[in-house]
């Protein structure tokens, strides 16, 4: 359907757009920016998190419906052009661990997202979203800055945004299944 293929695209390019977001927002959106170091946001309980966690968790999430709607070998490529991407828009002391962290973590949600999609969208989309952050969270802190300081904040603003997705993820299911769409 061409509308199907309209919303793969749509997803594409939020995808897309969320990678040098995330970079942007680490230099200037925070409640607190300490020199030398990433702005930060409150992720709850207290714990703060480099503020990009937010677009990178949605970058998780978009991937798995650009997958859904365009398939796999769009999904490889989205994830290809977004790790360039993320290493071409990247502070030049983040270009390694941006560049790095995006593409294997991004690896790992397809592995894990790719199986599960047919027979459990709901499950995939988690599963694969929080192997995806954790393994983002680990490879991008310990590259950019040496160490895993924020790595509980990090889990946890991505996480946040994952199961926020589960409600828009199940109303996408309800509407593909009465319109008879099939995922690519």
């Amino acid at each position: 359907m061409q509308s199907t293929r309209i919303e793969g695209l749509i997803y594409l390019a939020a995808f897309a757009l969320c990678i040098p977001t995330a970079n942007w927002m680490l230099g200037h959106v925070g409640t607190v920016c300490p020199p030398n170091s990433p702005c930060l946001i409150p992720v709850g309980f207290g714990i703060m998190a480099p503020s990009g966690v937010l677009m990178i968790g949605l970058a998780l999430v978009l991937r798995d419906l650009v997958q859904r709607r365009l398939g796999a070998l769009w999904a490889i490529g989205a994830i290809v052009f977004g790790a360039a991407l993320s290493a071409l828009l990247a502070p030049p002391s983040l270009v390694l661990a941006s560049g790095v962290a995006f593409l294997l973590s991004e690896l790992a949600d397809f592995a894990v997202y790719t199986p599960l999609q047919r027979r459990r969208l709901i499950l995939a989309v988690v599963a694969s979203g929080l192997v995806g952050l954790v393994i983002d969270s680990l490879l991008f802190l310990q590259l950019a800055f040496g160490n895993l300081d924020f790595l509980t904040g990090q889990i946890m603003g991505k996480a946040w945004v994952v199961l926020l997705a589960i409600p828009v993820i199940w109303l996408l299911r309800e509407w593909d299944l009465r319109r008879g769409v099939q995922a690519a």
